[in-house]
């Protein structure tokens, strides 16, 4: 009996020292919330042993290996975000740059707020210039002054029926019409018996767009109804052959063929333009002036005139400069937040870039960029200051006089600008890292091909292609390419400038463009970083499922064995006390 005591009793303690092993593990963990020792989980009565209690004690130990990767995985999910959030504020600043760094003559012109044009009206003689006339100017339309005076305006052809009692019952007329624009080509429109005046004014509507001509249903007084054609264009003349007598009946032509009722004549435009005569068909003119369309309203009278000046859109700019001096303080805002440190002196629980050295660099280089100036013009010259955390601030008033003053100031402190000594070379697109000032010099060919291309004497900085010399990857020049048109050999002096939008622009872009922006980048290899930790975390719960797996099979084993010790001691114990009766 002892013996058997003892042999179940070692049972029990190795499986509670194991135990013993796994709580002082545990403890140091973050995963199990329990604070159970082996002491818990030992008995003298087997039965009470919690079995499953000891299993997760030991599954939760080997959880709590994954720890240190949740935790890693928590921050840069953090630093990703903010990395995120910088990424967005600066491609809302790379926007508002982009509106004040295109340079002029090139293909971004049309996104340059500096090419942006409006015109300026002032009526003389007393006119009301806006109900007199409208003008609106491309991008880059030549700016200038012109005296404009209108005679007549552009007016469509009209013509009437006679009366009808009903604009809904059937006339019972039939017959094929055409109808068109003299000039053009006639449409057939088939009139049935069972159309009404509304239904032949709907027929002639559904060909309005190939023939020229609409119609309108005028309801004259309670019984009398008239048709109504228009030509859709001013100064056009209105061409109809009868079928079936229909436009007869319809009292739009008479008994010689000619329009019974003409509303109105179809006239030209009559204006004059700087004393020159003009005369167009139509009242919107956009053919006149290269880039300015003018809108014609009514006519003048004698000693009256509009000043139309074609004029730089100065009210575009003051905007584009508000909204990059606002694009710029929400970037500032969320960099000083990445600064903030709590009362200990550390960095703030919000601050996690706090001394990140990529947020640092942009941030210098920005501060860089805005403290540029040319030839003593900086930003103070436009009414633009830093407050104490390096905030911007405007002075509208400043700005204004500026902009009135000489506008160009406040383009060639902003914008890329462009020279070259040959007007044979265009400037197609730029690169960020070629010198402010270099000599292309250009070989041609006896065919008068691009034969060779070198740049301060140095060669294979461009490829050649066509007419267009194009900068080599990885080079300086990289990013640059120009249109060369001459047809001679030549050496060309390029001079350019980089200012505060366009080196904004170049900050905001190198950090988060899709192919290699310094931010993505980041996000994109603390992404991966998180990937591989959440697979260690995916192999540690695997290992851990199966060991758990593994513990209950065991300790099942333990408990059968157990159980079955218990029973042959019941035997023995009972076969003993048998042979102790039977002995006395």
């Amino acid at each position: 009996m002892s013996s058997v005591s003892s042999a179940t009793s070692g049972t029990t303690t190795a499986a509670t020292s194991s135990s013993s092993t796994t709580s002082s593990t545990t403890s140091t963990g973050s995963s199990s919330s329990s604070s159970k020792t082996a002491s818990d989980y030992a008995s003298s009565d087997v039965t009470s042993i919690d079995w499953d209690g000891l299993i997760d004690e030991l599954y939760q130990a080997k959880l709590a290996a994954a720890d240190p990767y949740e935790t890693k995985i928590t921050t840069n999910d953090n630093k990703i975000a903010a990395y995120q959030d910088a990424e967005s504020l600066l491609k809302t600043l790379e926007t508002a740059a982009n509106a004040l760094r295109a340079p002029t003559g090139t293909v971004d012109s049309t996104s340059d707020v500096f090419e942006s044009r409006t015109a300026y009206l002032t009526g003389v003689g007393g006119v009301d210039t806006s109900s007199t006339l409208a003008v609106t100017a491309d991008n880059g339309a030549a700016t200038g002054t012109y005296a404009l005076t209108v005679q007549q305006l552009a007016q469509a052809h009209k013509v009437a029926s006679a009366t009808v009692a009903s604009s809904s019952t059937d006339l019972g007329y039939s017959g094929t019409i055409a109808l068109g624009i003299e000039g053009g080509d006639a449409v057939n429109i088939a009139v049935t018996t069972d159309m009404s005046i509304t239904d032949i004014a709907g027929a002639i509507n559904d060909e309005s767009d190939a023939s020229g001509v609409q119609a309108t249903v005028l309801k004259v007084s309670d019984s009398a109804y008239e048709l109504v054609l228009s030509s859709t264009a001013t100064g056009e003349t209105i061409t109809a052959t009868d079928g079936g007598s229909v436009l007869s009946k319809l009292g739009l032509i008479d008994d010689d063929g000619s329009f019974a009722d003409v509303l109105q004549a179809p006239e030209d435009a009559e204006f004059t333009l700087d004393g020159v005569s003009v005369s167009r068909t139509t009242n919107d003119v956009d053919d006149l002036i290269d880039g300015v369309t003018l809108h014609l309203y009514s006519t003048t009278d004698d000693g009256q005139s509009v000043s139309v000046e074609v004029g730089q859109n100065l009210s575009s700019v003051k905007t584009a400069v508000s909204t990059f001096v606002d694009a710029y303080n929400a970037y500032r805002d969320w960099a000083i937040s990445q600064q903030q440190t709590a009362s200990s002196g550390s960095a703030s629980s919000t601050a996690v870039l706090f001394g990140d050295g990529t947020i640092r660099n942009i941030n210098n280089r920005i501060a860089d960029a805005l403290n540029f100036n040319l030839d003593s013009t900086a930003l103070a010259s436009l009414g633009l200051s830093f407050d104490d955390d390096n905030k911007l601030e405007l002075d509208e008033d400043t700005l204004d006089n500026q902009l009135l003053d000489d506008a160009d100031v406040v383009q060639n402190l902003f914008a890329y600008s462009f020279d070259s000594s040959s007007t044979d070379l265009r400037l197609l697109a730029r690169g960020t890292s070629a010198p402010s000032a270099f000599s292309l010099a250009v070989t041609v060919g006896t065919s008068g091909a691009i034969t060779g291309v070198t740049v301060d004497g140095q060669k294979n900085m461009f490829t050649v292609s066509g007419s267009r010399l194009i900068g080599a990857a990885g080079t300086e020049y990289e990013g640059y390419s120009f249109v060369f048109t001459g047809d001679a050999s030549q050496t060309i002096k390029v001079n350019q400038t980089s200012g505060i939008a366009e080196q904004i622009y170049n900050i905001a872009d190198a950090a988060i463009n899709d192919d290699d922006g310094t931010l993505v980048s980041l996000v994109d290899s603390l992404t991966d970083k998180n990937d591989d930790y959440q697979s260690q975390i995916d192999d540690i719960e695997t290992r851990a499922e199966t060991y758990k797996d593994n513990l209950t099979t065991r300790y099942a084993t333990i408990q059968a064995n157990i159980s079955e010790a218990q029973s042959t001691l019941s035997y023995l114990e009972a076969l003993l006390n048998a042979s102790n009766s039977s002995s006395s």
